[in-house]
């Protein structure tokens, strides 16, 4: 099948079964427009919750399908492409177990802090955060987040990506330190502490891209997602997620430059001018790049026939913990 094709085919599959399709802004064009909603990490968790079709298929990366059946275990869950995300990737169990032990060898006990971990991590990251009573949190809610997390009078342990805490750090004034890279002095002193983690695309973004738009453009604006290394995002007119830097931008007046500092997809669909890329490579996710029109036709079929291919599963305990952190984040947002 040609494309047309395929996209009618898919329109026909979604008027006849009880599904509803969800992608994320970073999928590729294709994809992103055969949606019946889009919106970043916490929009689609929202809606996800809400939606009354026994169906649900993500278009995204694995955690996102895993968090939806988190928080509604009855749904059957399905994805065109389970595509792991190179952040989520960097954190396990076992990982986030010897950081809480070299934060006990250095005396901050599991009494003395609280663990969030951003919403791009797996199932199993996000139970064991739910088991020592931590939360969840997106790039739009951390800070919301984590001041609630301070209400308790303790450190934050903050997983797995790094930037997030210490720009939100930054911006509440408090002092950070990274594991594995600052000295256990400033860690024992930091109010949050950050595991080592990074979001592979938007480390590509350096303060010379900056610099160099800036002397092009004098007067242009730099937005900049909070994944962004914190000096970035200290040099940048706005940081914030990516719904948040959406309505940033298209509340600009057409002729305002502006150069935006995530992922290529989204920004290439915000405005026809004055809107530029920070970077001067693609910075195209390829994880969530991975999914495709046949993908989804493909999953979509699957449903039809009753074969059920690309399902999500999650165990029992897993979200029993698992949704205890995602409900205290849904709560508070």
């Amino acid at each position: 099948m040609n494309t047309k094709e395929l996209q009618n085919e898919i329109k026909r599959l979604k008027s006849s079964l009880d599904v509803t399709v969800v992608a994320h802004f970073y999928q590729k064009d294709e994809v992103f427009e055969m949606a019946d909603f889009s919106g970043d990490s916490l929009q689609l968790a929202k809606i996800a919750s809400k939606d009354k079709n026994p169906y649900l298929v993500f278009c995204g990366v694995a955690f996102m399908g895993e968090s939806v059946k988190v928080l509604d275990p009855k749904k059957r869950v399905f994805m065109p492409k389970a595509a792991c995300c190179s952040m989520a990737k960097m954190i396990d169990v076992d990982f986030f177990n010897k950081n809480v032990k070299i934060l006990e060898e250095l005396g901050i006990t599991k009494d003395d802090f609280i663990p969030i971990t951003y919403i791009n991590s797996s199932a199993a990251v996000k139970a064991a955060v739910g088991e020592l009573g931590g939360y969840v949190c997106t790039s739009s809610n951390a800070k919301k987040i984590i001041k609630k997390a301070l209400d308790e009078d303790k450190k934050i342990f903050f997983v797995p990506d790094h930037c997030l805490g210490q720009n939100v750090a930054r911006d509440m004034g408090l002092k950070s330190a990274v594991i594995g890279k600052d000295e256990p002095n400033d860690i024992k002193d930091a109010k949050i502490i950050c595991y080592n983690g990074f979001c592979s695309v938007h480390q590509l973004f350096e303060p010379k891209d900056i610099e160099f738009y800036r002397k092009k453009y004098p007067g242009i604006l730099v937005a900049t997602h909070p994944e962004c290394k914190p000096e970035v995002c200290e040099m940048s007119d706005f940081v914030g997620s990516t719904s948040q830097l959406i309505k940033y931008i298209k509340d600009l007046p057409l002729e305002q430059k502006v150069v935006v500092g995530t992922e290529f997809n989204m920004v290439n669909r915000l405005r026809e001018k004055n809107t530029y890329i920070l970077s001067s490579t693609k910075p195209e996710c390829p994880t969530m790049n991975e999914t495709t029109l046949i993908d989804l036709y493909n999953t979509l079929k699957s449903i039809e026939n009753k074969e059920y291919k690309n399902e999500i599963f999650v165990d029992d305990n897993t979200i029993k913990w698992a949704k205890v952190a995602l409900d205290r984040m849904m709560e508070i947002s």
